[in-house]
């Protein structure tokens, strides 16, 4: 069956036009083709940014937030008990008044101490400023050494400037070194934030937002906010990875590009809001909210969507499958950025006219 499938997923029909075998991307010429089998070596780059991650946080993300004022609170555990901690995870993080009082005659203790308990108890899952800040830090830095690098990486390219030049020659596209190494980090650092859901700062799931996200993955229910973030870095997963094997890096970097320099003036505004610097902060919103709206509402849509819908009918006749599902991908895509925008043009709207 396994192998059955596999044939099936690797049929030439699905990833490359007529007339293409996968035997025509054998490294010739000094043309050089992305091959599917790299993409496990995305897994051992994870490793590598988690312990990057691990000493920045310590030694970067914890003296900066001590500068800008950022306290690390200390919280008291509670005294351990099998039977309220039993029932804190199996039942309810807040037990009504009667079942408080069952809990005090189970565990011979009275009311106060099992209410002391749970309150204690429900602080330690509550994230302090500390921990957000060092999060927020390490995606600053990734996605601002991503911005800088990727921009090295492009801005003597071609199609950075024409987005025709994308298609050109296609699928005989020479591998760069830089692409090679631009995917990877990208992917690793994906792959590093599934790995650290379990550990990483627990956020609330839209449900607005999820239902955009489960066009992509329609047999996935996620109920909670850890199920949410496993899609969305599942879904920048399999489009890189896809486009990585079809040979479509060109236009991959350039969607990749387009993504990463807004996001670190987000997550620098994160810091200082954090930090408590408000006027710092809603400079950097403001900033981050230009730079949105210039790269996932103009740049996005007419300059990447326009050369993935419309220009490869010039140079193929009859597209093939990896075209309708790639491009069903980066419209479901395009779907989160105006509900983004939609957010974010609210709070716009808040800060102007309520101050």
């Amino acid at each position: 069956i396994l192998k059955t499938l596999n044939s099936w997923f690797w049929w030439e029909n699905i990833w490359m036009p007529i007339n293409c075998t996968w035997a025509d991307f054998v490294d010739r010429d000094g043309l050089v083709f992305p091959k599917p089998h790299q993409l496990y070596a995305t897994i051992p780059y994870a490793l590598v940014l988690l312990i990057i991650r691990f000493f920045s946080e310590r030694y970067v993300a914890i003296p900066l937030a001590k500068a800008l004022g950022i306290k690390n609170v200390r919280r008291v555990k509670p005294q351990p008990n099998p039977v309220l901690e039993s029932y804190f995870r199996e039942c309810s993080k807040h037990p009504s008044q009667s079942e408080i009082k069952g809990l005090a005659k189970k565990c011979n203790c009275t009311v106060h101490l099992v209410e002391k308990w749970f309150r204690r108890r429900r602080n330690l899952e509550i994230p302090t400023v500390l921990q957000k800040f060092q999060e927020a830090f390490w995606r600053f830095s990734f996605y601002l050494t991503s911005s800088i690098v990727g921009f090295i990486f492009l801005y003597d390219k071609p199609w950075f400037y024409d987005i025709w030049q994308t298609w050109v020659g296609y699928p005989f596209q020479t591998l760069l070194p830089s692409q090679y190494w631009y995917y990877m980090a990208e992917i690793g650092f994906y792959w590093s934030l599934i790995f650290t859901l379990g550990i990483d700062i627990k956020r609330k799931a839209n449900p607005q937002g999820l239902c955009l996200i489960l066009f992509t993955f329609i047999f996935f229910c996620p109920s909670q906010d850890f199920m949410a973030h496993v899609i969305h870095h599942l879904a920048a997963i399999g489009l890189m990875s896809g486009s990585w094997c079809g040979n479509y890096v060109r236009l991959g970097t350039l969607v990749i590009f387009v993504h990463d320099t807004a996001d670190f003036w987000l997550e620098a505004a994160k810091m200082f809001n954090y930090a408590r610097w408000e006027k710092t902060c809603n400079m950097l919103f403001i900033i981050f909210s230009i730079a949105f709206f210039i790269t996932r509402m103009i740049l996005f849509p007419f300059w990447i969507l326009r050369a993935t819908l419309y220009q490869p009918t010039y140079y193929s006749t009859t597209p093939v499958i990896a075209y309708f599902l790639f491009n069903g991908m980066l419209l479901t895509l395009q779907g989160l950025h105006l509900y983004w925008g939609y957010l974010i043009f609210k709070i716009l709207k808040r800060f102007v006219f309520l101050k």
